[in-house]
């Protein structure tokens, strides 16, 4: 995993739990999914390029 591939995934992960964040402070239903979908599939691409990373070894 590139340390470029490591910085997008987290900044994803961070602005899926800002926009998470604000759509439950502000109650916008819309906004908070939204945040979470980010937020999960920035997990799922950091799960994947680690499993790349343990075959690649």
């Amino acid at each position: 995993m590139s340390a470029e591939d490591k910085f997008g995934n987290r900044a994803d992960e961070m602005l899926g739990k800002a926009k998470s964040g604000i759509g439950k402070a502000t109650d916008d239903n819309g906004m908070e999914a939204e945040g979470k979908t980010q937020e999960s599939g920035a997990n799922l691409k950091q799960a994947g390029e680690k499993i790349k990373d343990a075959f690649k070894k």
